[in-house]
Formats: structure tokens, C-alpha cells, sequence
């Protein structure tokens, strides 16, 4: 289980967080929602310590780092707890698909290379790109490349992964095929926590949905409560803005 609580975060004199409490059952996959500027990605970089909170407390079952003055084998501690897939795939250039998958291996598990070479081409199998393990970044399309990203994030095991607009750099065409990846993963029982813009996708692939507007969570619930029949005007307002009757299936 994963617990937030009372998460600050402010960037000079803007408080981007103010004290949020969130809890993660384990093999759930939580969608995070909301309008530019809401606090989404600061909340999911704070998770694996990419930002610094300002305040409060995260615990990952009994492991539990006190945000407001942690150590620094504690931040290590949950990084290897976790994984990210960014935006922008934040892939190494200079290495294939499967160097990208076989680096956290090596590096931070200390896995002999064979044994990384193996595992990591188990996993780009799996997301579709067996085919492409020789291939460089600038030869991959935007939806390969953040599938490597995602091969990459299962290789190290962690207990939750963390997703952050995992669509939101691909072109209209390719948004599919990663999301078919996303939910494949999501059937295996993985904790994930995903920032999307993509409503059908949260609807159909999330166990718990979260709304959050000027840092703090505004409404959360069950899918199908949060988007059927939201309770806080808020939360109307946005769904009404950006989700057309339509948008509610994929």
C-alpha cells in the first residue's frame, strides 16, 4: 500500500501542493485528472522524490520517509520502490531499444548482463517490440519509444509505477498502442499511478480515480461514480468541459 500525507510542495512563493492525502491499495491503478496547472505532475514527481515536498509523509507498506527532513538512504530506498515513464520517453540516444531496457539492470539492480540481456528482451517482447532491439531512439516512432519506456520501468520490479501523461507527446495515431500496452499491464495486477488527459482510458482502465484543481484533491471515487456522478461542482465543471458523451469509451 502506498500513503501520501499532507504533501506540500511550493516553488519559491506558489504552493503548487497543499497537503495531500492520498492512498494507493496495492494492484490498484489510480488515474490522476485535472486542468494545466493542478499540481498532477509535481504530486507524481514528489512520489519518487524527482521534486522535494516541502512537508508531510510517504510510506510504501512499512517503509516510511518523512518528507520534511529525510536521509539520503531513504530517498534511495523508495526510488528503487518505484518507476517512472515520462512524457518524453527520456530515453538514452546513444543506446538500442533493448541497452535502453538492460541499464537499470546493470546499473542499479547489479544484474550480470546476460541475465539483463535476457530479461530485458522477455519485456520488449511483451510490449510488441521484439522486432526492434537493435534499433536507436531516432529510429523508433513516438509510441515504440515510450513502449521501450515502459519495458524499461517494469525491468527494475518496483512496487508501483508511476506514469506522468504517458500519451501526451504522440501524435493522435499512435496514442492507441500505448494505451493497449498500459492496459495489458494493468490486468497483471501492477500498482500504477497515471497523470492522463485521456478520459475514456481512465474510465475504462482505472480503479480509483482522482481530481485534483489548485493542489489539492478536490474528488476522488470509483470511476464510474467520479464520471457518472460527480458530487463537487468543480469536478462537473471540468468533465463537462473536456469530456463529450462520447469520449467515455475508447
Amino acid at each position: 500500500m502506498i500513503k501520501l500525507t499532507k504533501i506540500t510542495k511550493s516553488f519559491g512563493r506558489n504552493r503548487v501542493l497543499n497537503g495531500i492525502d492520498l492512498t494507493v491499495e496495492k494492484g490498484e491503478v489510480v488515474a490522476i485528472l485535472g486542468p494545466s496547472g493542478s499540481g498532477k505532475t509535481t504530486l507524481l514527481r514528489c512520489i519518487n522524490y524527482l521534486e522535494k515536498p516541502n512537508d508531510g509523509e510517504i510510506s510504501i507498506d512499512d517503509f516510511i520517509v518523512n518528507c520534511r527532513n529525510p536521509a539520503k538512504k531513504d530517498i534511495h530506498a523508495l526510488r528503487r520502490k518505484t518507476a517512472m515513464v515520462f512524457q518524453n520517453y527520456n530515453l538514452f540516444r546513444h543506446k538500442t531499444a533493448l541497452e535502453n531496457v538492460m541499464e537499470g539492470l546493470v546499473i542499479v539492480k547489479k544484474i550480470s548482463r546476460d541475465e539483463a540481456r535476457k530479461l530485458s528482451i522477455e519485456l520488449l517482447e511483451k510490449v510488441g517490440l521484439g522486432n526492434k532491439l537493435s534499433s536507436y531512439p531516432s529510429q523508433l516512432s513516438g509510441g515504440q519509444q515510450q513502449r521501450v519506456g515502459i519495458a524499461r520501468a517494469l525491468a527494475l520490479n518496483p512496487e508501483v509505477i508511476l506514469f506522468d501523461e504517458p500519451t501526451s507527446a504522440l501524435d493522435p495515431e499512435l496514442v492507441g498502442e500505448v494505451l493497449a500496452v498500459i492496459r495489458k499491464i494493468a490486468k497483471e495486477g501492477i500498482t500504477m499511478i497515471i497523470v492522463t488527459h485521456e478520459m475514456g482510458f481512465a474510465q475504462d482502465v482505472a480503479n480509483h480515480v482522482v481530481f485534483m484543481d489548485e493542489g489539492v484533491i478536490v474528488e476522488e471515487g470509483h470511476p464510474k461514480h467520479i464520471f457518472n456522478s460527480p458530487k463537487e461542482e468543480r469536478t462537473k465543471q471540468f468533465l463537462a468541459r473536456i469530456t463529450p458523451e462520447s469520449a467515455y469509451s475508447i
